[in-house]
């Protein structure tokens, strides 16, 4: 059977099953301002040709050496962003309860935010951070603004919560999704309080814990190594599922020195494989553009995705990536079901720029299986 139709059979007696999983997932916010670098004005508004590639770009910015030059973003879209922000949304769009606790607002959640605080009955532990993600065709620069990050720690998270609400959080749910390790300074910290002091004394409970580095090419490899090593022992605890993007990837199969592997199926299983018995976790799972690959003890497995040439937005394709595999490890799914519930998660919103239903979901599913 097409692993496309072997999903969709997997997830058809599925659809109420989200609702009553419970995910917590934390900690970062920001507010995201998408545009396109103008290239070549010939009119007010919209009457320009954009720079097209990052490359591009990158000869504009070259040429300014020694100079100086003007670059303008013209502005698209101002929308919630951040991993646990938009993970979390996905979830709640595919169904599933989701609490928040992030940097959404101090002492007023920001309005861009206010709308998703309520829906997840979110903690707000500081200001948000802001990014300008310049898009390109090739790919995207996230210039960002994130000093407030700084107040996210694991004391201000107990001050803001409570530690009883806390704890009684985190006993009742099944996913618990910490992302942005890179971009939060005192996460590993945060991650250490967890896995010391808050399960252990948690009654046993099936949880899945997922993990995202967010592109630690700026972090010290002892740094990566010390969070890695922290992340690893939540196994302990529940089935712990390490997301990485082509390039998270490729840095962290090196920094555990292993030979660097093609982006092809073979390497991409291969990697996956590697960093998973490196790690001794349940899940490892890659996820470049046009496909994704993940290990278990068990094997690896490979699928292509619904790769758009002409996507309408691209930041979040990840972070819904990472949301649709998740809940596909939440409804007991087999590894190929989950990597092609990930993949079409990731597909439909970068067509659409919303988070999909499990409607959609299915829907979408029907229709890449015919074609």
């Amino acid at each position: 059977m097409d692993f496309r139709a072997a999903a969709l059979e997997e997830l058809a007696p599925q659809a109420a099953a989200l609702g009553r999983k419970a995910a917590f997932v934390g900690f970062d916010g920001f507010v995201d301002t998408i545009v396109t670098p103008v290239g070549l004005r010939t009119g007010p508004g919209e009457q320009f040709q954009p720079i097209p590639t990052i490359a591009a770009f990158a000869q504009r910015i070259a040429a300014a050496a020694g100079k100086s030059t003007n670059l303008e973003f013209f502005p698209r879209l101002e929308k919630l962003g951040g991993n646990g922000p938009l993970m979390a949304n996905a979830l709640l769009s595919l169904g599933a309860a989701v609490r928040y606790a992030g940097a959404l607002g101090r002492p007023d959640v920001h309005p861009v935010l206010r709308d998703f605080a309520r829906r997840t009955e979110a903690v707000s532990l500081c200001a948000p951070a802001h990014t300008t993600a310049v898009e390109f065709d090739d790919g995207k620069l996230m210039l960002g603004t994130m000093a407030s990050f700084e107040e996210v720690t694991f004391p201000r998270l107990v001050e803001a919560m409570g530690e009883g609400a806390l704890w009684d959080v985190l006993a009742r749910t099944d996913l618990v999704a910490l992302v942005n390790w890179t971009m939060l300074p005192h996460m590993t910290s945060i991650l250490d309080e967890f896995v010391s002091r808050v399960f252990p004394q948690l009654p046993p409970r099936e949880r899945v814990f997922f993990f995202d580095l967010a592109d630690p090419e700026k972090r010290t490899e002892g740094d990566l190594r010390e969070a890695l090593a922290t992340i690893a022992r939540f196994q302990n605890h529940g089935r712990t599922i390490l997301g990485l993007n082509l390039k998270e990837a490729q840095q962290v199969h090196r920094l555990l020195g292993e030979a660097a592997q093609p982006e092809t199926e073979a390497g991409l299983r291969d990697t996956a494989r590697t960093i998973r018995q490196h790690l001794q976790i349940a899940v490892v799972v890659v996820h470049p553009t046009k496909s994704a690959a993940c290990a278990t003890r068990d094997g690896t497995w490979w699928v292509p995705g619904p790769y758009a040439e002409k996507p309408l937005l691209t930041t979040g394709a990840g972070d819904h990536f990472n949301a649709g595999f998740a809940s596909g490890q939440l409804l007991g799914l087999s590894p190929s079901a989950c990597l092609t519930v990930g993949v079409a998660t990731s597909g439909l919103y970068v067509r659409t720029g919303h988070s999909p239903s499990f409607a959609d979901l299915r829907t979408f599913l029907q229709t890449w299986s015919q074609s």
